[in-house]
């Protein structure tokens, strides 16, 4: 591997009748399941599928729909269907250029649509369904794509030849145009697509040869940057259509309670406001435009039945997770056998409950009739939203219409469907297109957050301080088995909540790994967060190898080393990062310090490394971030660049700053006042280094994000001397006295009474 130069792979040749799909996906199996799709056996695939003939009637009939992606009418561009959905991540760069490449059209030359709900025809075998999220739509759509361009280049090319009585392989395609250099013809996609169209598919179809790879593995603007910057693009709250009306909803504040009663007369007086509808947990306030609805729901007079968790607070739940860690009966994910003789270590960490508070907080537009529902809305789950909203009305689910939107971040928080299934339920009770806001107050209140977790890890060192064993007891609730129950392991175990703790880049010969489920009590709903099981496991880990290693008494970057000689991969990014910062190149100032994390998330191999300045107050200012990243073969580096440097600093935010908690049963947090982040001048520089080899795409869009908390943990231990258990900072801890402590808590008291006046 280099950082330098590429390892050209060979040529690709795909026996569309005989191949092993998984296998040329380079994806293995993370889970399928029947109970949230009913999708076991959801499949991509670029040949045509049973499905395709009435997917592509829905999308206009074009004469040349090879598969379910690919559109080719008798005039215009190209259409490409996108499997995913795009959530600022660039999958829909990445698909374009993946199918570009094979099919001989240039990117300005495509034109993006949206995916109709369809297991059958866009679901990612890794995931069981049509779902983007666990930073796998590149893997799913690396050799599917690939093949599209391919299958469709041969037929068009085919359709020219039997038209010109040549040999298809004397005939050339540049932009969308097949050429025949020794007769002097030519003729573009469109001109062919009638005939392409009525041709049968090659059994094989060779893809390029990587040496040969125009837009593979460039720097590639992005397709939807344009209209993103001038405010085309379209998201789910941009939403409008004929006869509309506005709604907002406030759900019960504690988790598990019910609407009461309700007083709306003052509310119905408001100027603008429509109708005033209720749930059995939720009231929403419709008027002619969200100021109105806003005003109105504040004007209402609302009892609540606040339920059982109405006295419920964050510490009675940090300390029956705590006692589950230390005592709980676990499920076993490892087990090497006896645990050796030696020097033993051991800690407790602890995590939080996060928000995924995405810049477009929840929205829905549904418009109901008597035989018809239809969806406006941004989901990473259309086929599952498209379900959920069957089951509501009672319709079939062919009489539902959903219409994908861009989404204004989904971070795992668009894996649901909540707020879909309310904005149906509501809309069930008009006749008229119903727009249902979330304000930023009950998107943060009535998320499906991150769990929480109590951690237990431990270590064997022997007489030179290498480790030989390692213990891990980690506490938590289960998404996994809410979302995707029949993914769950057969003993129970959820693969989630261990992944990246059963196996680890390090050298170390024993393992023990246990997994206690602790759910939340009732009404409380978990929900994958960017970065899902590793982002928990990677700071506990990373942050005790850091831990073992001042144990040991040796340099964090030397102690990792000396794990890894049989790590060719992890080295190579460890080596990157540690060359690129300078590592003890020059002695730092007081108080600065850098940390180290290494990880194989998702596929991918990353090291990442902070530079952070922790000042006598305590306060903790980042400097300086250098990720080091092999995620095998690049498809846009610029896109490689951004996710890394977008998940780095999500996560150093969430480890900074972000946590709910609970107080009488309901969140106390509302809105960026009080559920703080990053701001752009506490935001630290970001390098990107990527090694470059010709391995099989990994995951990439949460790898950023799960490695970034250990860095920051293990940077402030070497600035201060002071290790972090639990998340997020606080900063008390880190000062320098308790004169410095007493002059910290008058600061603070002063900037709150500023910020009140």
């Amino acid at each position: 591997m280099s950082t330098e130069s590429f390892t050209q792979a060979p040529a690709e040749t795909i026996d569309l009748q005989r191949r092993n799909v998984l296998k040329s996906s380079g994806l293995a199996i993370a889970f399928l399941w029947l109970g949230g799709t009913g999708a076991a056996s959801a499949m991509m695939s670029a040949r045509r599928q049973p499905a395709d003939t009435a997917a592509a009637m829905a999308d206009g009939n074009p004469p040349f729909a090879p598969n379910a992606f690919i559109r080719i009418d008798s005039e215009g561009p190209v259409r490409l269907v996108m499997p995913s959905v795009e959530m600022g991540q660039g999958i829909y760069t990445g698909c374009c250029m993946l199918l570009a490449e094979e099919l001989g059209v240039g990117l300005d030359q495509i034109k993006v649509e949206h995916s109709p709900p369809s297991d059958d025809l866009y679901g990612i075998p890794a995931l069981g369904g049509q779902i983007t999220g666990g930073s796998t739509s590149t893997r799913a759509t690396w050799s599917v794509l690939r093949e599209a361009g391919a299958v469709a280049r041969s037929m068009l090319v085919s359709a020219a030849a039997v038209q010109w009585h040549v040999d298809p392989s004397t005939c050339t395609v540049d932009r969308g145009v097949v050429h025949h250099a020794k007769s002097g013809r030519s003729a573009t996609f469109n001109q062919l697509a009638d005939v392409a169209g009525r041709l049968p598919m090659p059994e094989k179809v060779q893809l390029t040869d990587p040496k040969d790879f125009q837009l593979i593995g460039k720097p590639i603007r992005r397709v939807d940057a344009a209209d993103k910057v001038k405010g085309a693009t379209q998201f789910g709250i941009d939403v409008r259509v004929p006869g509309m009306k506005v709604a907002t909803v406030m759900a019960c504040p504690t988790f598990a309670g019910k609407l009461a009663s309700i007083d709306d007369k003052a509310a119905r007086k408001l100027p603008g406001v429509v109708d005033v509808l209720r749930l059995d947990n939720a009231v929403a306030v419709v008027g002619e435009h969200f100021w109105a609805a806003k005003k109105g729901m504040e004007a209402l007079v609302i009892d609540w039945n606040l339920g059982v968790n109405a006295n419920l607070t964050t510490q009675q739940l940090q300390d029956a997770m705590a006692d589950s860690a230390r005592n709980g009966k676990g499920i076993v994910a490892r087990d090497d056998g006896e645990r050796p003789q030696g020097t033993l270590v051991q800690s407790e960490y602890q995590s939080p409950m996060l928000a995924h508070a995405t810049m477009e907080p929840m929205n829905c537009t549904v418009h109901v009739t008597h035989d018809q529902c239809e969806i406006w809305t941004g989901t990473q789950v259309p086929m599952r939203a498209a379900q959920e909203a069957a089951k509501i009305t009672g319709l079939p689910i062919e009489k539902i219409v959903l219409h994908n939107q861009y989404l204004g971040g989904g971070f795992g928080r668009r894996l649901e469907t909540d707020w879909v299934e309310q904005a149906v339920a509501f809309a069930k009770q008009v006749p008229y297109p119903l727009k249902l806001v979330w304000t930023r107050e009950e998107d943060i209140r009535q998320d499906h957050m991150r769990p929480m977790y109590h951690d237990v890890i431990s270590a064997v060192l022997d007489a030179e301080g290498r480790p030989v064993w390692y213990g891990y007891r980690t506490s938590g609730g289960s998404v996994l088995a809410r979302f995707a129950p029949g993914a769950m392991g057969k003993d129970g175990l959820d693969s989630d909540a261990v992944e990246c703790v059963v196996e680890i880049p390090y050298d170390i010969p024993k393992a023990h790994v246990e997994w206690m489920r602790h759910d939340m009590p009732p009404g409380f709903i978990v929900g994958w967060w960017r970065g899902v099981g590793p982002t928990h496991n990677l700071f506990v880990v990373e942050s005790f190898i850091d831990e073992l290693a001042h144990h040991a008494n040796k340099d964090p970057l030397e102690f990792r080393r000396s794990l890894l000689q049989k790590n060719a991969r992890a080295m190579g990014v460890l080596n990157l990062a540690a060359e690129k910062i300078g590592w003890n190149s020059q002695p730092l100032p007081a108080r600065v310090g850098r940390g180290i994390a290494l990880a194989e998330p998702f596929g991918s191999h990353v090291c990442l490394i902070v530079e952070t300045e922790v000042t006598p107050q305590g306060e903790v200012r980042l400097r300086k971030a250098v990720a080091a990243i092999d995620v095998g073969i690049a498809v846009n580096t610029s896109s490689i660049e951004a996710q890394v440097q977008g998940g780095v600093l999500f996560g150093l935010s969430a480890a900074l700053y972000s946590e709910l908690t609970i107080k009488n049963g309901a969140v106390e947090q509302s809105n960026f006042n009080n559920y703080r982040v990053l701001r752009i001048n506490e935001a630290p520089l970001v390098e990107v280094h990527r090694v470059v080899n010709a391995e099989p795409p990994g995951g990439l869009g949460e790898v950023g994000t799960a490695i970034a908390a250990p860095a920051l943990a293990n940077a402030i231990f070497a600035a201060t001397g002071v290790r972090l258990y639990k998340l997020p900072v606080d900063r008390h801890v880190l000062v320098q006295s308790p004169e410095v402590l007493k002059s910290v808590v008058s600061a603070a008291a002063r900037e709150e009474r500023r910020d009140i006046a």
